[in-house]
């Protein structure tokens, strides 16, 4: 049984960047938030209250792309000055820098095992690197325009590619193959992402749809026209039951993917909405734009999903299906209130419908969804009670979690530098080499 489900509520507002929020990613423990900018900067947040954040200046253009590798100790970051760097979250910042791309890089990803890096480039390029070395592997270079994003599966085996040509290509890792080009979008395909069961993808862009894909049978799964402009970024819920979708129209929206489903629209941002991240855990979710703001809202989304149901929707993709649920306005303090009629059904309280409609394809069944819902935030006062006392972690293991990760900061900086030493110690090893050549040559020549 499907316990009920509670409303997103904005827990707080981050503010600190100079321009637009590009990109965001929560750390896999929770205690940080990573963030990129129009700004040239990248700015890593810290969940307790008496933390300042940590600003880092490298790029030279602004910063398309951010986001942390699976273990947490590095942070990558792409920008549209060529470039990717790595960063050591700490409060010195150290990082790495290569040029990855002879053109501005829009995205850049770690794999799920954090040893490899893919990267999406205006130079129409997709392209591979090792995360210790930054030693480029190979290049994908079947788009034909800009691509806008790439990501790694969740085992690892396939790429998937999104580019302003309007199409989704999806590659195989080992081979190098693109085994299938979706061609069925009528603009730029901004963002895209995989299903965390891997079998499925979600594709957003300039047309405001939303659009849920097979990747084993190469069929189109669930279709959404939600948005009224287009929509830049997607990120699914770890249990891959909700997607939520950022646009340009100043919204966020929350969609039910087990029923197909808007599920809630949430306002709070003056401008387009250009990122939107799920932490791991799925309890809390961060957006950022053109404000220069970025909120953090906790999901209150039901977790206690038995296991039969759990392991279903790992193994069949959910299909559309409608629901006639409804909300009106939020009360002021964020939190969505529901009213009934005599009869017992939910009644809204304002005007406006929202469709998501289906588009004529065998084999699919058209979609009926017809809501009515939002909330309204109220974000002049963003909370401060440490996400810690809220999710009742004892203190006593917060702090020693805290101190094995400074224990870990240090080693990581320790690594780093010996790295560094060690390549400056091959590099002159190769010069040694080279001198001794050239003495050896001279002695054997003419006297």
């Amino acid at each position: 049984m499907i316990s009920s489900v509670g409303d997103p509520v904005l827990d707080r507002c981050f503010r600190g960047h100079r321009d637009t929020v590009t990109s965001l990613d929560f750390s896999h423990n929770m205690k940080q938030l990573v963030s990129g900018s129009m700004d040239a900067c990248v700015m890593v947040w810290h969940f307790k209250a008496n933390l300042r954040a940590y600003r880092f200046v490298g790029h030279k253009d602004a910063v398309t792309s951010v986001q942390f590798s699976p273990s947490g100790q590095l942070i990558v970051s792409a920008s549209r000055d060529k470039t990717v760097r790595l960063w050591v979250p700490t409060l010195k910042g150290q990082s790495t820098v290569f040029k990855a791309h002879t053109a501005a890089v829009r995205s850049v990803a770690f794999s799920s095992d954090g040893q490899e890096l893919i990267t999406a480039s205006d130079d129409k390029s997709v392209k591979l690197w090792t995360v210790h070395r930054q030693k480029f592997l190979f290049s994908l270079n079947q788009h034909s325009n800009w691509v806008r994003c790439a990501k790694f599966s969740p085992d690892g085996r396939l790429i998937v590619s999104a580019s302003d040509d309007r199409t989704v290509r999806v590659w195989d890792r080992s081979s190098r193959a693109c085994i299938h080009v979706f061609k069925e979008h009528e603009g730029i395909v901004n963002y895209v992402d995989f299903h965390p069961n891997g079998t499925s993808i979600a594709t957003g862009g300039t047309n405001n749809t939303i659009k849920i894909w097979d990747v084993r049978t190469n069929k189109l799964l669930q279709y959404y026209q939600l948005h009224n402009d287009g929509i830049n970024g997607l990120s699914f819920h770890s249990s891959g039951s909700y997607l939520i979708t950022a646009a340009n129209d100043s919204t966020l929206k929350v969609l039910d993917l087990v029923e197909g489903r808007l599920f809630f629209t949430l306002h709070g941002h003056a401008g387009p909405v250009i990122a939107v991240a799920f932490s791991h855990s799925g309890a809390y979710f961060a957006s950022g734009g053109s404000d220069a703001q970025i909120m953090i809202w906790k999901t209150n989304f039901d977790t206690a999903i038995s296991e039969t149901t759990a392991s279903h929707k790992r193994q069949n993709p959910p299909h559309c299906r409608s629901e006639d649920r409804s909300y009106n306005h939020a009360s002021p303090s964020g939190t969505l209130q529901h009213t009934r009629s005599s009869q017992g059904r939910q009644t809204p309280r304002f005007s406006g419908s929202v469709h998501a409609t289906q588009p004529s394809k065998p084999g699919l069944q058209p979609n009926s969804i017809n809501k009515q819902f939002a909330i309204e935030v109220d974000v002049k006062e963003p909370l401060h009670q440490p996400l810690e006392e809220r999710m009742s972690v004892p203190t006593e293991f917060v702090n020693t979690l805290e101190h094995v990760v400074n224990q870990l900061d240090v080693l990581t900086q320790t690594v780093t530098i010996l790295e560094q030493r060690l390549t400056v110690t091959e590099d002159k090893l190769q010069e040694c080499q080279k001198s001794l050549r050239r003495i050896e040559c001279q002695n054997l020549g003419p006297s």
